[in-house]
């Protein structure tokens, strides 16, 4: 049999990769990443890293057994496949707008060689769950029901020992190095990594998940979301582990079918990357302009004055992550106090975020500001303070990541008086809450 080429994407792992079981058919497979120019420039620094590292694990479970190149994958792919004689090309799906326009133009360049696409980064891949009426669904719950309806297949059997792996140092195509930005990660990546952080989280975490999971004070969620993103793991050989009967483990799911849900709204309006799904929020009144600028880089630098949202911003700036319940108050904050648009809370999130996955980054930043499908309502304002309260309650995240609040008594500051070097509020909420629900008011006629 003539080789096949497997071209690794966001499934840098060889467990459960049912893209390598059907390459390992063929009698040699070539295994490949293309660094696409294009993405590089994209993603930012921790994001890059935690790739870069995984590519360097990945290869090391191939006994360097893999090419790495960069350029158009249009390009890069077919001079590859030309080169070793290849007769298929073997991928996992990717249904994000970048990826399906990526592989059109790679399939199109490719001719009669088959681009074969072999699962997905999903339990369940968009386009699958859909009304009895064969249209998409817009709220989550139904969504929830049908897709756990529909189910998913076990994990695939795959491994290092799946192909019999050809010799990229034979194949004469220029190779680059894999890329080492120096940026400092709090997580190890990796496929390796991946299997024990979760193995630790199901045996020492997930039955505590459904109270620990909203309070940032506490080490009480998965940290899988990069390994997710990355796909270093799926959440197939996830969910294999998992006791379905039990609270914690039903409650985790449920994330798990919001990360497709949201990955199937992408697929279906693909242009809700960057614009409002539901559009009657395009008339919405944002603030542009120098004195939004101003706002927007103090809610940048963790310098808003507002406790729990300069928690997370600066654990943000810092580490590359923020707690998901900080996150939809950070998000809340710029889009309903300082009243600017959700994109640039998006693209900064983008830039900063170890894990930042565009489905679940922009449609959970909509969800935030009203416009997004199954959104919250727009009238919806989180008090930065009173979630501080409830979600810290002794202060603990705050102290972590805000040093001029270590050693207050009062860290939610509730009696006004603030230490030296803290900001003082850069807006008041009270106020700017109102102004959200008057500019709310406009478009909506209540």
């Amino acid at each position: 049999m003539a080789p096949a080429l497997l071209w690794f994407r966001r499934d840098l792992r060889l467990r459960d990769h049912p893209a390598l079981a059907a390459a390992g058919g063929s009698d040699d497979v070539l295994a490949c990443f293309v660094l696409d120019p294009r993405l590089e420039a994209s993603a930012g620094r921790r994001r890059l890293q935690f790739l870069a590292d995984s590519l360097r694990q990945l290869r090391d479970g191939l006994d360097g057994r893999l090419l790495v190149t960069r350029g158009r994958p249009e390009e890069r792919i077919p001079h590859i496949v030309k080169d070793i004689g290849a007769t298929s090309v073997h991928i996992s799906n990717d249904f994000s707008p970048f990826g399906r326009r990526r592989d059109d133009r790679v399939r199109s360049a490719l001719g009669s060689v088959p681009l074969v696409a072999t699962g997905s980064p999903y339990l369940v891949s968009p386009g699958r769950v859909t009304k009895n009426n064969g249209g998409p669904y817009r709220v989550f719950t139904p969504f929830f029901r049908k897709w756990h309806e529909i189910g998913w297949r076990p994990p695939a059997k795959s491994g290092p020992n799946s192909a019999h792996w050809l010799d990229p140092a034979q194949v004469a195509v220029h190779q680059c190095e894999i890329p080492d930005p120096g940026a400092t990660l709090e997580l190890a990546a990796g496929e390796s990594a991946a299997l024990l952080e979760w193995a630790a989280f199901v045996d020492d975490g997930i039955s505590r998940y459904p109270q620990e999971r909203d309070r940032p004070d506490l080490n009480g969620t998965s940290r899988m979301s990069a390994h997710l993103k990355f796909g270093t793991i799926h959440p197939r050989t996830m969910v294999a582990n998992m006791d379905l009967r039990a609270d914690g483990e039903r409650s985790y799911l449920r994330e798990l079918a919001f990360r497709d849900f949201y990955a199937t709204v992408l697929w279906h309006w693909p242009d809700s990357v960057w614009r409002n799904w539901n559009t009657d929020f395009d008339a919405i009144q944002t603030d542009t302009g120098a004195e939004a600028e101003r706002l927007f880089e103090s809610w940048k630098a963790g310098e808003t004055g507002f406790p729990l949202v300069d928690a997370g911003m600066r654990q943000l700036r810092e580490t590359g992550f923020m707690h998901n319940r900080v996150r939809m108050i950070a998000s809340s904050f710029l889009i309903k106090d300082l009243h600017l648009p959700w994109q640039w809370g998006a693209a900064w999130f983008l830039d900063q975020l170890t894990d930042g996955d565009i489905a679940s980054n922009q449609h959970g930043w909509q969800w935030c500001a009203g416009s997004g499908t199954d959104a919250a309502p727009y009238f919806r304002v989180f008090n930065p303070i009173t979630q501080a309260e409830r979600f810290d309650p002794s202060g603990d995240y705050i102290r972590r990541w805000i040093p001029e609040l270590r050693d207050v008594d009062d860290v939610h500051l509730r009696k006004g008086r603030r230490p030296p070097g803290y900001p003082p509020p850069i807006v008041d909420h009270d106020a700017e809450r109102s102004e959200a629900l008057r500019r709310y008011r406009s478009i909506s006629g209540g």
